[in-house]
């Protein structure tokens, strides 16, 4: 990654961290500018700048950041709300639908997501999208007992399917949940992404998917334009 894409990804976090008040919960997104966000929460606190944060992460990796950095935590059955969620996306189309869990996190993101009273993406730009899932493929996660059998339903639907492998451990890729994950490609893209959302989850043996359909509020989106960073934000069509 260039020092460019650093500083834009560091400027869309801290766009977000600015919408963080004294006494909120907070969700944690997943991700590497998520991790750009909880860094710059941690600092916030660490300067007195803001105070009385509690922080709910939405995978096992921002959980470990968090505590590094001195972020009180709780867990989602511990909180009757959360203020204000921060996450980043995989791809963002026109009306605001999402495709995320290219980090296998995509579960507890929508808890999270779903419990917010609003929800930020935090995006560059590159993740924006006419349609989903023409560039990004579609998690899905799946109990490991049933993933020949939902894979077989995908194709049946109408998708390419293959399951995730793990890059730096031999065998597939485990979620947090203990679970397995099927990455679809649906052949033109997702062009109802509410009616399939509720079509894949309603197939036995699937926990979750990675559409995010009518959860995200405000789209943040890091640029770069004459060589410095900027951040967009993003108006609903």
């Amino acid at each position: 990654m260039s020092d460019l894409q650093d500083r834009m990804k560091e400027a869309v976090a801290a766009a977000a961290v600015e919408q963080i008040r004294d006494g909120m919960v907070v969700g944690l997104g997943s991700g590497s500018t998520a991790a750009l966000m909880i860094r710059s929460l941690g600092e916030k606190l660490k300067r007195g700048e803001l105070s009385d944060i509690v922080g709910v992460t939405t995978s096992f990796q921002g959980e470990v950041l968090a505590d590094e950095l001195g972020i009180p935590l709780k867990s989602l059955n511990a909180v009757r709300r959360i203020d204000l969620a921060i996450d980043g996306a995989d791809e963002v189309d026109p009306s605001f639908q999402l495709i995320k869990g290219g980090g296998a996190c995509h579960v507890q993101e929508k808890l999270v997501a779903r419990r917010a009273d609003r929800f930020v993406v935090v995006v560059d730009a590159t993740k924006l999208v006419e349609r989903l899932n023409l560039g990004f493929l579609l998690p899905v996660e799946v109990i490991p007992g049933a993933w020949r059998q939902v894979r077989d339903e995908l194709i049946a639907m109408g998708s390419r399917v293959e399951l995730r492998m793990a890059v730096r451990k031999a065998g597939p890729v485990v979620t947090d949940q203990g679970n397995l994950v099927l990455d679809a490609a649906f052949d033109g893209g997702i062009g109802d992404p509410a009616a399939l959302e509720t079509a894949i989850n309603n197939i036995p043996g699937v926990l979750e998917n990675g559409l995010f359909v009518n959860l995200a509020d405000q789209v943040l989106v890091g640029e770069i334009e004459a060589e410095q960073p900027r951040v967009r934000d993003l108006i609903r069509r």
